[in-house]
């Protein structure tokens, strides 16, 4: 009889793995974009954002409130530094507000 051996991962450890072996990190990445924008931004905001789109290292935000989207423009680079934090690495570049 062959022995067990009692090694022990934390499911975060092999999930991280799964991704990264199966070059599911953009994917991910979208993902995880989508949920900080909501955090950060508030309610108010998620409420009139219709669509979020990571392209390359740009973030293409899709607002329904042309107000709401000429007051979000003037911190686009705050926007930009706060979202970067929070995803832990310099992803985006750049903000389009449409």
């Amino acid at each position: 009889m062959s022995k067990r051996e009692n090694d022990s991962f934390s499911i975060k450890d092999l999930l991280q793995s799964f991704i990264k072996d199966n070059n599911l990190n953009k994917g991910m990445l979208k993902l995880k974009v989508e949920e900080v924008w909501a955090q950060l931004m508030g309610q108010g905001v998620a409420s009139y954002t219709t669509r979020i789109q990571l392209q390359n290292s740009t973030l293409i935000v899709q607002l329904s409130s042309s107000v709401l989207r000429e007051e979000l423009s003037y911190g686009k680079d705050k926007i930009i530094a706060m979202l970067n934090e929070e995803l832990g690495d310099n992803v985006i570049k750049k903000l389009l507000l449409v």
